[in-house]
């Protein structure tokens, strides 16, 4: 793929230059700009449109989510790639990072490798979790369902939108909760690229979500696995 433009949003200046270090050691990575905060990381994504913003959580002026939602609801800046790169992983700070339209999620612990994978996933279109992350959707989701008494998670609802979705765009919906990106999938299934993102958008509008990072929560609560 071409050269990932990303955006790093941190409100502090050694970690902004390591996490740049970091990037521009890998070839394909180019840091376009650097903001301090969340306000100042959405003025920048509007004039800059990268193709991923690697966001932090805690910030003065408009922290992460703040600056997520914004992003998510500007048309502009709307389809751009959201990675969070925090040390701040509660499940409520996952959750929050996500439910606003992040597309990944990694702690600053993950290695080199690691979060460029990250990058690259993401700017191709895809998702990405760190292991803390998953476990958190997960258990998040099995928690509902035993507060709620039910033995298994999936509602009426949730069965609905699921039984709406075509048999393609239910395989590439759980290619898609795997972590696939389009092209992945594209192989995988021996169909091309844009035929992935048709059936990715359809089934996000049949499912009621906005995001990739929305669709992987939606299937896992739907029950939605490979066959």
């Amino acid at each position: 793929m071409s050269v990932v433009r990303v955006l790093v949003v941190d409100d502090q200046v050694m970690i902004r230059s390591g996490i740049r270090a970091l990037l521009e050691t890998g070839t394909g990575v180019d840091v376009v700009g650097e903001a301090a905060d969340g306000s100042r990381a959405v003025d920048m994504a509007r004039a800059l449109v990268p193709d991923v913003v690697l966001m932090d959580l805690r910030m003065p002026v408009l922290d992460g989510v703040g600056a997520i939602t914004r992003l998510r609801a500007d048309a502009v800046t709307a389809d751009i790639g959201i990675l969070v790169l925090t040390t701040f992983d509660t499940d409520q700070d996952i959750l929050a990072a996500l439910q606003a339209g992040a597309n990944g999620f990694l702690g600053k612990s993950a290695d080199h490798e690691e979060l460029l994978r990250a990058v690259e996933r993401v700017a191709a279109g895809g998702s990405s979790l760190s292991a803390v992350a998953t476990d958190t959707v997960v258990g998040h989701l099995t928690r509902t369902a035993r507060e709620q008494r039910q033995p298994d998670p999936v509602s009426p609802e949730d069965l609905r939108r699921a039984g709406s979705l075509t048999s393609r765009e239910r395989e590439v919906t759980v290619l898609v909760s795997q972590g696939l990106t389009n092209d992945a999938i594209a192989e995988r299934l021996f169909i091309s690229p844009l035929t992935v993102k048709t059936h990715v958008n359809r089934a996000m509008s049949k499912m009621h979500v906005r995001d990739r990072a929305q669709l992987v929560v939606a299937a896992l609560r739907a029950g939605l696995r490979e066959d």
